[in-house]
């Protein structure tokens, strides 16, 4: 089927969303990227927005509804990764049941039509969007960081250097089993004095 890229994107791209969740620490869920700047969201905030978003998107615009509250009961870190995961493993599986002419076909978006295709395209950058915000956001408060998509400056610098992917865990699982232990992430290595931009001025 034409769309299973689509499909495969969005099966990664839930897996990305509760990998980045998972680098925060429980205190920090009210922490903005300027603490006195109430314009930019706290990570509770963001991981209200993603469920709530995500939600809406599924139902309103594709037709899509996992008749779940897209929020936990308790909103702390770990209930919101759970949540989001249970709910987005549901949407995956039915995107895996639609036919050529459903991804095709037009539904409303917004205030205009367009093709099922093109919304989950606009859906999957939206998430990436404000994940890369997160990211940003753990680099604010100084964390060393896992791999998202690939290589990052605590893994070994750039991809072209042939710096290694280590994602914090393997599996959603072991993600869960990991943070309900207080934390079990894949060790990162001492990386010092590697270059990890294309316009470096380390010396």
């Amino acid at each position: 089927m034409r769309y299973d890229f689509l499909i495969e994107t969005y099966e990664t791209e839930r897996v990305k969303v509760v990998s980045t969740w998972s680098e925060f620490r429980d205190g920090e869920m009210r922490r903005r990227p300027r603490d006195d700047d109430p314009r930019g969201r706290n990570i509770h905030e963001h991981m209200v927005h993603q469920c709530v978003s995500e939600d809406l998107w599924f139902r309103n615009m594709l037709g899509i509804d996992v008749n779940a509250p897209p929020l936990p009961a308790a909103e702390t870190r770990l209930e919101f990764m759970k949540r989001y995961a249970e709910d987005s493993a549901n949407r995956l599986a039915a995107l895996r049941t639609k036919d050529e002419p459903w991804w095709e076909g037009e539904t409303k978006f917004f205030d205009v039509l367009r093709s099922r295709a093109w919304v989950m395209t606009r859906r999957i950058a939206h998430t990436a969007h404000h994940r890369g915000q997160q990211i940003a956001m753990l680099r604010m408060l100084g964390h060393a960081l896992h791999s998202n998509y690939g290589p990052t400056a605590d893994t070994g610098g750039l991809m072209q250097n042939h710096a290694p992917t280590i994602y914090a865990y393997q599996s959603l699982e072991q993600t869960f089993a990991g943070e309900s232990a207080g934390g079990r992430k894949s060790p990162l290595p001492d990386v010092g004095g590697k270059v990890v931009t294309e316009r470096s001025e380390q010396k």
